[in-house]
């Protein structure tokens, strides 16, 4: 009989950003860039052999801005940004819903949308994803929130994405950095044991 595979540990990125320019509704790929200093940390994930899952919202698709297929585009995008790094796109996941959207089918309360979990928990299954040893980066506090309900470590780029700060039981990042790259140099070292608040780390200058 043969024994089922171990889950893996892997790193949850929120897209926009986080990994890529934060460009409202785009889905051109011309337009997809890597965030400042995510090359760097592209190759740290891949020293310490860590593939990547996006995980997004997309309420554009909800608000009539662009369809649900765009997004293969994005994804093979990420995918051509990702890879001279020697980095595994393992998927993007996305929620195209809002509650206040104008296209009827989208216009829902759904388990998908951060700062619910279930993109992390559908990846996680697909992907065979262990969540208790994988992390959640993100720009906001909603990334944070889906990651810690879904059991992860989480990480928040504090670059300005965040404007509102509103607080609440699962908004507590486990550590809070600049940017991607110091995200990842924390990422890649061996788990924080017991982290409750923050942990404010500087930027690393690469060498």
């Amino acid at each position: 009989m043969r024994r089922a595979k171990r889950p893996r540990r892997a790193v949850f990125l929120d897209k926009d950003g986080t990994l890529v320019t934060n460009v409202p509704y785009n889905v051109r790929p011309d337009l997809i860039t890597l965030a400042p200093r995510a090359d760097e940390a592209l190759r740290i994930f891949h020293d310490a052999g860590l593939d990547i899952v996006v995980v997004s919202n997309q309420p554009g698709v909800a608000f009539g801005r662009f369809e649900e297929r765009a997004m293969g585009a994005v994804r093979q995008r990420i995918e051509e940004l990702v890879t001279p790094f020697g980095v595994r796109l393992l998927g993007l996941y996305f929620c195209p819903h809002h509650p206040q959207g104008t296209i009827p089918r989208y216009a829902v309360e759904c388990e998908c949308r951060k700062p619910r979990c279930g993109l992390l928990h559908a990846a996680a299954a697909d992907l065979n994803l262990a969540t208790s040893e994988s992390w959640m980066v993100g720009d906001i506090l909603d990334d944070i929130e889906a990651g810690r309900r879904a059991g992860c470590r989480t990480v928040l780029v504090d670059n300005g994405g965040e404007t509102e700060w509103l607080s609440g039981p699962f908004r507590e990042p486990h550590v809070v950095v600049r940017d991607l790259a110091a995200a990842a140099r924390i990422i890649a070292e061996p788990p924080l044991v017991g982290a409750v608040r923050p942990v404010h780390v500087p930027n690393v200058v690469a060498p």
